[in-house]
């Protein structure tokens, strides 16, 4: 969960655009919480429209799309749609924040533990499988966020992509107990891995971005 501080507030033809203090990670579509905002109109819970890059000054009559003036640039712009019966003009705020969460649940424990095939995993196993799928969920979410992909963070997007999740939470199991990298057989000596394997990016499909 992240929170942002909230520094201006705009509210025209039922579209709200709100600014945040630092540049922030949020994504069109997805969900965020608006809240302590002086003026109540503006706080709830609301599905990100755009994250425009200049000033929102309306919505066209005729196509009811909105437009910017791209004389005046922006930056860290939030819009949302939220219907209220009056405007208000773009102002500085004292008060007011953000809160973004972002928790994938595509894969379980189960999944992980089963692809390593561990019969009897005991109760320190389940807890670090347990830790092992939270982390492949987020990282290969994010992933393909900054591939260009828009997924749900409920229902992974298709088959290869939960095995490329299930694969990278095994391969997250495996290095337990090593120091830096892959476990690796005392006396041995091998590389050290530096990047995802080519089979896992290709399941993710990330091996190149989604858009251009």
């Amino acid at each position: 969960m992240t929170i942002f501080q909230v520094t201006t507030q705009q509210q025209q033809d039922d579209y709200s655009v709100i600014t945040t203090l630092v540049n922030n990670e949020i994504s069109v579509g997805e969900s965020i919480i608006v809240g302590s905002m002086a003026t109540a109109a503006f706080n709830g819970t609301f599905t990100v429209y755009a994250l425009p890059q200049y000033l929102f000054v309306g919505v066209d009559g005729v196509t009811g799309i909105p437009y910017f003036d791209t004389q005046q640039p922006i930056a860290n712009q939030v819009m949302y749609y939220n219907v209220q019966a009056v405007d208000i003009n773009r102002v500085e705020v004292q008060a007011g924040t953000i809160t973004y969460t972002q928790t994938a649940t595509w894969i379980t424990a189960g999944n992980i533990e089963d692809w390593l095939g561990i019969g009897t995993a005991t109760a320190a196993d389940t807890t670090f499988l347990t830790q092992c799928a939270s982390a492949a969920n987020m990282f290969c979410y994010r992933r393909r966020q900054e591939a260009g992909y828009f997924d749900s963070l409920t229902t992974s997007p298709s088959g290869d992509v939960t095995l490329g999740t299930i694969m990278y939470g095994g391969a997250l199991y495996r290095q337990r107990g090593s120091i830096d990298s892959f476990a690796s057989f005392d006396g041995m000596s091998q590389g050290t891995p530096v990047a995802l394997s080519g089979m896992v990016k290709q399941l993710l499909g990330i091996d190149r971005p989604a858009v251009a």
